[in-house]
C-alpha cells in the first residue's frame, strides 16, 4: 500500500519530458497504471484534436473522434514498441478516424439551456455574417492552395503553447530549428495567395 501510494506521490514520469515522458507514461499504461493513461490523454489529445478539426470536422464529430482514437490506443498498446512512434501514430490514426466520420452525417446536437444562452439573438448581424463568411472562404481557399507539408505543419502549430514545437518536429521529421522560420514562410505564402485573390489575413 505504501509502495502504490509513493508510486502515486512521486510517479516514474515526473519531470521527464517529449519521448522519455511518453515512453515512462507507455510502460506504466500496460501495466494498468491509470494515472499513467490520463498523462498521456493530457498531454496529447490537443494534437488529435487538432488534426481532427483540421479535417474539417465539426466539434461534436471531432469529440468522437478523439475518443475513438484513444481507445485504439489502449486497445494497441503493447503492439506499440517504441515510444518514438506515438505521435505519428496518433496523427494517422485520427487521420483515417476523422475521415472515416467525415462521410457520416454527423449526430444532432441537443439545445440545452446552458448552451442557448451562449448563441446570440440579434448578433451577428446578416452583413457582419455574410462578410465573416466570405472572409473564412477567401481563408480556407488559399489554405487549400498551400503545399500539403506547409497545411500539416500549420495546423499542427495552431497549438503553439499547448504542443510543443519539439513534438511537431518530430512528428513532421523536421529539425526542432526549422519549425518556426518554416511556418512563417508559409504565413508569408498564405498572405501572398490572399493577396491575390483580393483578400487580407
Amino acid at each position: 500500500m505504501t509502495d502504490a501510494r509513493t508510486a502515486e506521490a512521486d510517479p516514474p514520469w515526473e519531470g521527464l519530458h517529449g519521448h522519455e515522458l511518453y515512453a515512462a507514461c507507455m510502460h506504466e499504461a500496460r501495466a494498468g497504471n491509470r494515472l499513467a493513461m490520463n498523462r498521456l490523454v493530457t498531454e496529447l489529445t490537443p494534437l488529435v484534436w487538432q488534426v481532427a478539426r483540421g479535417n474539417g470536422l465539426d466539434r461534436h464529430t471531432a469529440e468522437d473522434v478523439v475518443q475513438t482514437v484513444w481507445l485504439a490506443l489502449f486497445r494497441n498498446l503493447d503492439r506499440l514498441a517504441d515510444p518514438r512512434a506515438l505521435a505519428a501514430w496518433l496523427i494517422t490514426t485520427a487521420r483515417r478516424e476523422s475521415q472515416r466520420a467525415g462521410g457520416r452525417k454527423p449526430s444532432p446536437v441537443p439545445l440545452t439551456d446552458e448552451l442557448a444562452e451562449t448563441v446570440p439573438s440579434t448578433q451577428p448581424a446578416p452583413d457582419a455574417e455574410v462578410l465573416r463568411a466570405e472572409r473564412d472562404r477567401g481563408l480556407w481557399a488559399a489554405f487549400a492552395q498551400l503545399p500539403q507539408r506547409c497545411q500539416e505543419l500549420l495546423r499542427l502549430t495552431v497549438l503553439a503553447g499547448r504542443v510543443e514545437y519539439r513534438l511537431v518536429a518530430d512528428v513532421l521529421r523536421m529539425p526542432h530549428g526549422s519549425i518556426g522560420p518554416t511556418r512563417g514562410r508559409c504565413l508569408q505564402r498564405m498572405r501572398g495567395l490572399l493577396d491575390a485573390q483580393g483578400g487580407s489575413a
